[in-house]
């Protein structure tokens, strides 16, 4: 069949489509995003499908792009091919790319840039190169490129500010990235141009012994990096103007005198965020007061500085101040007034640091909205540690050692939206949250551990709208813990039992996950038989991630109440194939994973409840075939993963009657290399419609010979030989039976019939012969029921009245109930004759006909005189069919005409008298009355 889909495609010259099992690549089917990264290849694959949106070559050892390897890709947007051993990119390689918009090939191995080398890149608008050798551009490279927007070419070896003029003198240009040069200066005078577009500059980590800009060449330059330059670095910006737009400096790590870092701040009057760091030396000349004196600074990052801590003169001319970033300076403490001028901060970061406290500094500072104090070492909050802050909406106290959290500590964060107190050793709330907070609407204490919760513990929250109680151990969570949460709608929780009213109170509840613990022998245990579920009559997504020894006891209503569940995934939950009502109470179901599970051999009850299936995961589990899915209807399942199962053979027709299919994963499955797995080898090689990842590196794993080898690479050839053979044999055995069926039924199709009949008859008069039947009538009349007036006003009266024979008719004499050919039969081989009564209607009735042809064979096979033909119409012999003109193949018989015989009645019936009185030998036809009717043949 295959081949024969082949041959037609060929003969009507269509190409074939191009199959979604790439070989070296997977693809994302929503929007044809292929990834084709870590692959080890050294070219780029020749199978990328050519409405592909987005390619990833990234980390492979592709060493060039030749000019024909991108050809056709004319949908392709995004392409990156980062890390690779790239050493050259041919004049037109990109050609092709009309749509291309973003391009990224860094760490590679380009030295540079020619002048076609971007040819055809007219809708391109991010071009990253960071990480090559590149040392010489083209003045030309750049040319195509007429929406380019941002170029990233930090970390080569350019050396010249002219390489980069092409790029500065672009229209579209916002930003540029060439740090990590060997550019010794910038000169403005050395720029072939009159103004730029330019938003944004990176220029850090250069040799720069000098920055000039004599010109108004930047009007609209807003961000600008100068970090790690040269020391003795000279800064000449005789205008202030000439960087009137600049709002955002980058002067981490320069190594020049305070002279100079004055200057160039005095050369930035509209500056609102300013880097400062590894700059601690200058901060006793007044650093900092220079950078505060800038009336629009608003932001200031000191991060990496090396402040133990913070003093109260650093920072007292700092009071327009929105932003303060401490960030990883080593500081164990802030002096209590050291932030006492800030009072218009809003955001302040001081994690990363040694503090073992909240300092006392923070208290007060009524307009901070954000707090970051993550990754220190506090291990005790005090009930005055946020004393009037008011207007906190984020507070970040993650990665430090607390271990208890008291109801006081917040009593005045009346405006907390969000506090995270991740990875903290926390082992009870108590009052925690039983006041205040009413605002928070997200909690997070991930990684804590909680033992233990109880009813009202979040009972004044009322606003929560996601909580995550993911602990390191497990938790025991009594009913009536989450009353009161009625807008929670995220839920993460680690405990080690789910009673039936553990969640009672999350009616609007939409995502839940659930950690079990290591220690739990059933999902209720030590609660409640009902449903764990039911009291969550909102809930779409569901995920339980089981990390216990023992197996579950899952009962069958475990999903019970969840009727607008979207999403469950399930891992290491289920010891052996869910019960198959598992998911009756939930119809609108459209992804389902159960993985890491005893799962072997599902029945399809379990999916009939949810037609509306689109994603399965089976992975990790026991499945040694996909047949159940086979036997049930999932008319939108577009994502099958079954990954590590115990999979040999795939019987390619599953596949094919999933018809939304669009992603198979089979990975890591055992499968044979033989015959049985051909057709599943010939479909993932021909399909254009399902994408099997990774299909080219499925290997064998059976028979001992094929191990190791590739699925694809067995030839299946030596498979369909002998089919091929057959189904050749097979063909023109049946287009011989066609010809000869129709040349038979065309020229030979009375002569069969008759035959066959013919037999019937042999056999029925032989079983009558062995009965030794005698007859019951002297003879049967067939006639056709429009000529019954005849027979009754003609026939009757003289051949039963008058000569007195028995005379057997079928309206008057068939036996009720029997099957009339029955009756015909008996009819015919129990009278010693038959008359037909033949007439134009007569040879148009079907069952006339069969009387006719039961009487000729009985003649034929007695050879005795058993047949009278009564003709009462003039009938011309070739309207006559072969059942009547075969009476010539027997010899001459007895026949009678009517229409002759109206002016001799009497001898007419005289006749048919002597006809019936005839004995069973053989006679001579001789007629009177059909002197002038040729016999009939």
């Amino acid at each position: 069949m295959l081949q024969l889909v082949f041959l037609l495609s060929v003969l009507l010259n269509v190409p074939p489509s191009l199959p979604y099992a790439l070989k070296n690549c997977t693809v994302d089917s929503a929007d044809v995003s292929v990834a084709c990264n870590d692959r080890d290849l050294t070219a780029i694959p020749h199978d990328i499908p050519k409405n592909a949106s987005s390619l990833d070559l990234n980390s492979n050892r592709i060493p060039q792009i030749n000019r024909t390897d991108l050809s056709g890709l004319s949908k392709l947007v995004y392409f990156q091919m980062q890390l690779n051993s790239l050493l050259q990119i041919d004049d037109g390689a990109f050609s092709d790319l009309a749509e291309l918009t973003y391009l990224v090939v860094s760490y590679n191995l380009l030295t540079n840039l020619s002048d076609d080398v971007f040819q055809g890149l007219s809708k391109l608008a991010c071009l990253s190169l960071t990480h090559n050798r590149i040392s010489c551009i083209s003045p030309l490279a750049f040319r195509p490129l007429v929406s380019l927007q941002i170029v990233e070419l930090s970390d080569n070896d350019l050396h010249r500010l002219a390489d980069i003029v092409p790029i500065l003198c672009l229209l579209t240009l916002r930003e540029l990235e060439v740090g990590m040069n060997r550019f010794p200066s910038f000169d403005s005078d050395d720029l072939p141009l009159n103004t730029s577009n330019l938003r944004r500059l990176v220029f850090n980590l250069n040799p720069l012994t000098r920055f000039s800009v004599t010109r108004d060449v930047f009007p609209h330059l807003q961000v600008m990096d100068l970090s790690k330059c040269s020391r003795g670095f000279e800064w000449d910006v005789p205008d202030k103007t000439f960087l009137r737009s600049l709002t955002s400096l980058y002067l981490s790590g320069i190594e020049v005198s305070f002279e100079t870092y004055r200057t160039m701040l005095r050369s930035t009057e509209s500056l609102q965020y300013l880097w400062l760091s590894y700059v601690k030396e200058w901060f006793d000349n007044g650093l900092v007061d220079v950078a505060c004196q800038i009336p629009s600074l608003t932001n200031l990052d000191l991060t990496f500085n090396n402040i133990y801590i913070l003093n109260d003169t650093l920072l007292r001319n700092c009071s327009g101040l929105t932003d303060l970033a401490l960030l990883g300076n080593e500081m164990t403490d802030l002096s209590e007034n050291s932030l006492k001028p800030l009072n218009r901060l809003k955001q302040l970061n001081l994690g990363a640091n040694f503090l073992t406290r909240v300092p006392l500094a923070i208290r007060g500072l009524s307009s901070l909205v954000a707090l970051e104090m993550f990754s220190n070492d506090i291990g005790d909050l005090g009930c005055s540690d946020f004393l009037n802050l008011t207007s906190l909406t984020q507070l970040f106290l993650s990665k430090n050692r607390i271990s208890k959290l008291r109801g006081c500590v917040f009593r005045d964060l009346k405006n907390l939206r969000l506090l995270d107190v991740d990875r903290n050793p926390i082992i009870r709330l108590y009052d925690t949250f039983k006041v205040g907070l009413r605002n928070l609407g997200i909690l997070k204490m991930n990684g804590n551990n909680l033992k233990q919760l109880d009813k009202g513990d979040f009972s004044s929250l009322s606003s929560l709208f996601s909580l995550d109680l993911k602990s390191l151990s497990s938790c025991r969570v009594n009913n009536g813990t989450f009353e009161g949460l009625d807008r929670l709608e995220i839920l993460t929780l680690y405990s080690y039992s789910l009673g039936e009213y553990m969640f009672r109170g999350l009616s609007h509840l939409k995502t839940l996950t659930v950690y079990l613990p290591t220690f739990m022998t059933s999902l209720t245990h030590g609660i409640h038989d009902g449903p764990p579920f039911l009291q969550l009559p909102s809930l779409t997504e569901l995920r339980i991630i089981n990390n216990n020894r023992y197996d579950l006891v899952i009962p069958p209503d475990v999903l019970g109440g969840l009727k607008y569940l979207h999403l469950f995934a399930a891992e290491k939950f289920f010891s052996e194939t869910p019960h198959p009502d598992t998911f009756t109470h939930t119809p609108l179901l459209t992804s389902l994973q159960i993985i890491g599970s005893n799962v072997s051999s599902p029945k399809p009850e379990l999916f009939r409840p949810i037609p509306n299936l689109q994603a399965l995961d089976l992975s990790q589990n026991k499945l040694r075939s996909l047949d159940f899915l086979a036997r049930v209807d999932l008319p939108a399942l577009s994502w099958l993963k079954v990954k590590e199962n115990e999979l040999t053979v795939i019987n390619e027709m599953v596949l094919r009657s999933l018809t939304a299919l669009t992603y198979l994963n089979l990975d890591n499955n055992p499968f044979t290399c033989d015959c049985s797995n051909a057709g599943f080898i010939q479909w993932v090689k021909s399909n254009n419609r399902t994408q099997v990842v990774n299909a080219h590196q499925y290997t064998c794993s059976f028979p001992p010979s094929k191990q190791g080898s590739r699925l694809l690479d067995f030839d299946i050839q030596s498979c369909w030989a002998d089919v091929d053979f057959l189904c050749f044999v097979s063909s023109c055995c049946l287009v011989v039976l066609t010809l000869l069926t129709s040349f038979l039924y065309h020229f030979l199709r009375w002569q069969l019939v008759y035959a066959v009949h013919l037999f019937l008859a042999f056999v029925h008069d032989r079983r009558r012969r062995k009965e030794g039947a005698p007859h019951r009538y002297d003879a049967f009349v067939s006639y056709n029921v429009h000529d019954e007036d005849w027979v009754y006003r003609e026939m009757l009266p003289v051949l039963e009245g008058e000569q007195g024979w028995r005379l057997c008719l079928h309206h008057r004499d068939f036996q009720p109930g029997k099957p009339i050919i029955e009756n015909i039969t008996d009819a015919i081989y129990g009278s010693r004759k038959t008359i037909c009564v033949i007439s134009h209607r007569y040879l148009q009735s079907e069952w006339c006909s069969r009387e006719i042809q039961m009487a000729s064979f009985r003649l034929f096979d007695e050879q005795k005189d058993v047949l009278v033909l009564l003709f009462l119409e003039d009938i011309p012999s070739h309207q006559l069919s072969p059942y009547y003109r075969m009476r010539k193949l027997v010899k001459r018989r007895t026949y009678l005409s009517w229409p002759q015989a109206v002016q001799h009645p009497g001898v007419f019936w005289q006749n048919v008298r002597r006809a019936l009185e005839t004995g069973d030998e053989d006679a001579e036809d001789t007629d009177l009355l059909t002197a002038s009717v040729s016999p009939v043949c």
